[in-house]
């Protein structure tokens, strides 16, 4: 028996809440009896993260998102990062799960020698979520830290870092002679030995690839945040051979979000 014709809309908006946006958006497509249940506020706030009105109060524009319903809430947050902390760090959803997403701009880093203007720059770039990112003009030790709080990210998920970059093209030969080395650890605990990887995607083509958005990224390593509670996770990049001079990396930042 087909049980969208015995349930009232508002039971079948329930039952659909114990799933996941992902069986929500196919349930709405191929069955036109819960289409109409599917879009239920209900649903949505459900599949949203529990602290999303205090990370939108955070952010730049809060009033016009709070104003909107909660699937088309949903599917902005996915779509449009929202940027937090004067504009240094962005959230977004990942549609399927609706795990959190966060990216921590070139200014939210720590970049040895980025304040000094002869060795890095900082300029907008249209296609950038950020207001501005680092340029690499040159130094003979290249390094580059992040680190995020665990209790911020969805808990029983295992993420994934990627450094998020562009080369400028006359010094890609650079990162294909000279490979940097990559790091993710928790709680001062290193995962591995880090990844030692060409920045050249001609070099690399199973580790750095094409973004859609304009931009490249390297997995720099993975981790399972099994509970959420306080924690820290790092990142870090590093070439510190002071025999070559490095030049002409681009930094948007390092994203961290779910490793399907």
């Amino acid at each position: 028996m087909d049980f969208t014709m015995i349930l009232p809309e508002e039971c079948q908006s329930l039952i659909m809440s114990f799933t996941s946006p992902a069986d929500a958006f196919r349930s709405a497509m191929v069955c036109q009896a819960l289409r109409s249940a599917v879009d239920f506020d209900a649903v949505w706030e459900k599949f949203l993260p529990s602290d999303y009105k205090s990370i939108i109060l955070g952010s730049s524009s809060p009033s016009s998102l709070l104003s909107l319903g909660m699937k088309e809430l949903y599917l902005q947050l996915c779509f449009h990062p929202i940027l937090l902390q004067n504009g240094t760090m962005s959230f977004q959803l990942e549609k399927g799960s609706g795990k959190k997403c966060y990216m921590l701009g070139a200014r939210a880093l720590s970049i040895s020698w980025g304040d000094i203007p002869h060795h890095w720059t900082w300029t907008p770039q249209p296609d950038s979520r950020f207001p501005e990112v680092a340029e690499l003009e040159l130094v003979w030790w290249l390094e580059v830290k992040g680190r995020i709080e665990t209790r911020i990210l969805s808990p029983n998920t295992k993420y994934a870092a990627y450094l998020v970059f562009k080369l400028k093209i006359r010094f890609t030969a650079w990162f294909r002679e000279r490979p940097v080395t990559l790091n993710v650890n928790v709680d001062g605990v290193v995962s591995g030995e880090g990844r030692r990887v060409s920045l050249d995607p001609r070099d690399e083509p199973r580790h750095v690839r094409e973004r859609g958005d304009g931009w490249m990224e390297v997995e720099m390593g993975e981790f399972l945040n099994e509970f959420g509670d306080d924690g820290t996770v790092e990142f870090s990049l590093k070439e510190i051979d002071t025999r070559y001079i490095k030049r002409g990396l681009i930094i948007e930042g390092i994203e961290i979000r779910r490793n399907a």
